[in-house]
């Protein structure tokens, strides 16, 4: 979930496309509602982005190991997964790309599913034209693995989950993307491990263990905070908790510490269904016009939707934005 930079500009431009529409203002209307989920009842998809692995510095070599360590939790735990892949990233390095491919085939091995990312992770506020072609030319090896298992390509995911600056265009876009045969996956839960993960990566270069240890804790506490914020908030707008779909990304820190998440969603009373079963959820036929120059989650645009400001997101783990930040100034 990114900022609400631009929320109060998203909402008054959707509440004037809603009132320039035959229909007039869009009503805030919330579908039958069943109850909220008793403990345990609760349910969420897990989505890895970024595939084959979303650091750029990681060798072929490093991409398998942290792809068999991440699978190896996934399954132990039985918890399904579907990964979107970045098909750039197989020719990260030209003498790797084998490496590359097989970590893609060790998840349809493992059996779990892999969807389209677009193939440079192009956002849609690009231009729509260039959007579609990286979506297409995203397919090329992923279709052709999916085909040797017997599978085909079913789920799209936006990067930075952009999806248009005006409605025009995403209602182009979606229109596309089903004609292509995808089901677009939304996210509701979103804590950016991302931008954990980058910070983790530099200790354990470091060998510093006790750093990864700090890392980690922020980055359990932290998914807590946000998964209890869009609970509630999901709560007071829908009137109930859907299914929700996680966003993770592939990375070092998922690979090795996703079974600390995955007792934490457990804890929260959490039980864990693949994407299609979470897709079956109602409100995710809700009516959504949510445009703007960030990405939101579905929830935060179910809302503004709506005309109805979220509320203000827990705050991102200041110590790690501190270390983030001088990592990038330090980086060629």
């Amino acid at each position: 979930m990114k900022p609400l930079l631009a929320a109060s500009l998203a909402v008054l431009s959707l509440f004037l496309i809603s009132v320039a529409s035959p229909g007039g203002p869009l009503q805030a209307q919330s579908p039958a509602t069943p109850q909220t989920p008793a403990a345990g009842e609760r349910q969420v998809a897990i989505t890895i982005d970024d595939l084959p692995a979303a650091s750029l510095s990681m060798s072929g070599t490093d991409v398998i190991t942290m792809t068999s360590k991440l699978l190896a939790t996934l399954q132990q735990q039985k918890v399904p997964a579907v990964g979107f892949v970045n098909e750039k990233k197989l020719y990260q390095k030209w003498g790797e790309v084998d490496d590359r491919i097989k970590a893609l085939n060790m998840w349809l091995d493992s059996g779990f599913e892999l969807g389209n990312h677009t193939y440079a992770h192009t956002s849609i506020n690009v231009g729509l034209k260039d959007f579609e072609e990286d979506v297409v030319r995203g397919e090329t090896v992923t279709r052709l693995l999916l085909a040797q298992h017997n599978m085909k390509m079913r789920y799209f995911r936006h990067p930075y989950l952009d999806t248009g600056r005006d409605l025009g265009t995403r209602r182009d876009a979606e229109a596309f993307l089903v004609a292509r045969g995808y089901h677009i996956a939304p996210v509701t839960l979103d804590a950016w491990d991302w931008h954990f993960a980058a910070v983790y990566d530099d200790a354990k270069k470091r060998n510093d263990a006790a750093a990864q240890q700090e890392i980690v804790r922020a980055y359990l506490a932290h998914h807590a905070e946000m998964f209890a914020y869009e609970e509630k908030f999901s709560k007071e707008l829908l009137g109930y908790e859907p299914k929700q779909v996680l966003l993770l990304h592939g990375n070092n820190l998922e690979a090795e510490h996703i079974g600390e998440l995955i007792e934490l969603l457990r804890q929260r009373g959490y039980s864990f269904i693949t994407l299609g079963q979470a897709l079956s959820e109602q409100a995710y036929s809700l009516p959504n016009t949510y445009i703007g120059e960030e990405g939101q989650g579905w929830i935060e645009q179910w809302a503004l939707s709506l005309g109805k400001m979220p509320p203000p997101a827990p705050p991102f783990p200041a110590a790690i934005e501190a270390r983030a930040k001088a990592l990038r100034h330090t980086q060629p």
